[in-house]
């Protein structure tokens, strides 16, 4: 069966490239993604016994029926770019200046465009159904997993599993995390307001920027002394901004910007009460005002025991010795395939992408990305591998 499965992963592998390079030519920024979704509608519909369905403008969901009746597994990519001007030297880089799949999520759909398209070619063997699903706003919170769970995308799903690639580790790998294997992302926002004033009277204003310094520092105390070391959560303020650029003006008010990450719903839920502790303490001390703004984020993803031991059998029934990658600490990254988990048992695989020859060595989310476009490969055989767990015994 492994064979088999090689030589036709290798007869559509050209149609996988193309799909790719495609999409990352083209690519729109996440809530924005139509453009993507026409195009991968149009190409399912070449595949012939799917049932395609638009949930959302920019997103599609394709049904495959099997022959036989059985339970329903669900396979998923996202499609959404990220505000990047790209600068990877690739022929097919984007056309849409500011906008680049530097995360690689058009090769996650162009991946399970492949498997479908093969899938379609097992019809006649599957007992149960498969559901693709091609989901927008994976980037964005609340993203567009918990926008399609709520619209049904999850009925009468058993399990679902979905691949993102990995420039950590190398082309044609997998690696799996059972339990917790990212973080919540929840961002944040404290606006400190105070009286601003000339530069060289600051006694008599409350100056914020001052403040803003004290609340910087003393925030990072929750986690060194407030917090229980082996759940130590991320917490980082990312943007500290202040009136306009000025010598001698101190601003009326500043705004700190930041995320939290974590990998313990309880943790999860202190942080942001000690924050608003400190932040309040600090601000009220020097007679200035505050609020902190939190945006929740993705919840904590959480790969199920029984999901894991479905993939780890299919990566020692189809890939050589040595492709599984059994990771042992969770990353503090944050993805929204954690709200289909909270819903039905999922596991979430990483594909190696890592090539030092070709210069594939730039982690996602940065202008030099470049994809080892082999891995895609991998990718393909992951989820046509999964779904032969479905297929009736010859």
């Amino acid at each position: 069966m492994s064979m088999h499965f090689d030589e036709l992963i290798a007869e559509v592998a050209p149609d996988v490239l193309r799909w790719r390079q495609y999409m990352h030519a083209n690519p729109q920024l996440s809530f924005h993604e139509q453009p993507t979704a026409d195009y991968i509608a149009s190409e399912l519909a070449n595949f012939g016994p799917l049932e395609i369905v638009r949930l959302t403008d920019n997103s599609v969901v394709a049904n495959l029926q099997g022959k036989y009746p059985g339970p329903t597994w669900a396979l998923r990519a996202d499609i959404d770019a990220l505000p990047i001007q790209e600068d990877s030297g690739v022929p097919f880089s984007s056309r849409n200046k500011g906008v680049m799949h530097a995360c690689g999520h058009d090769a996650h759909a162009a991946m399970l465009l492949g498997a479908a398209k093969l899938l379609c070619q097992f019809q006649d063997r599957l007992q149960g159904s498969v559901r693709f699903i091609f989901q927008h706003a994976e980037e964005v919170p609340p993203g567009g997993a918990q926008e399609l769970v709520k619209l049904g995308v999850l009925d009468g799903v058993e399990y679902i599993f979905g691949l993102h690639v990995m420039p950590d580790r190398p082309t044609g790998t997998l690696s799996l995390k059972e339990g917790v294997f990212c973080a919540s992302s929840d961002n944040f926002d404290i606006v400190i307001k105070g009286k601003g004033g000339h530069g060289s009277m600051p006694q008599l204003c409350i100056d914020p920027v001052v403040i803003g310094a004290e609340v910087v520092t003393s925030l990072q105390q929750i986690v060194a002394r407030k917090l229980d070391p082996l759940h130590v959560p991320v917490l980082t303020i990312a943007s500290f901004q202040s009136g306009e650029p000025s010598y001698n003006v101190i601003p009326d008010s500043v705004r700190l910007s930041g995320t939290l990450r974590t990998h313990n719903k309880d943790i999860r839920e202190r942080v942001p009460q000690l924050m608003a502790q400190t932040v309040q303490g600090i601000a009220q001390a020097h007679g200035a005002e505050c609020e902190v703004i939190w945006q929740k984020g993705y919840e904590v993803g959480i790969n199920h025991a029984d999901a894991c031991t479905i993939a780890r059998d299919v990566i020692h029934q189809h890939f050589p010795q040595g492709t599984l990658h059994e990771v042992t600490t969770p990353l503090f990254g944050g993805e929204d395939f954690s709200s289909y988990q909270a819903h039905i048992p999922g596991a979430f695989l990483f594909v190696g992408s890592r090539n030092e020859e070709m210069g594939a060595v730039w982690n996602v989310h940065n202008p030099h990305f470049l994809l080892d476009e082999k891995a895609m490969l991998t990718g393909v055989k992951m989820h046509l591998g999964l779904i032969s767990k479905l297929f009736k015994p010859q």
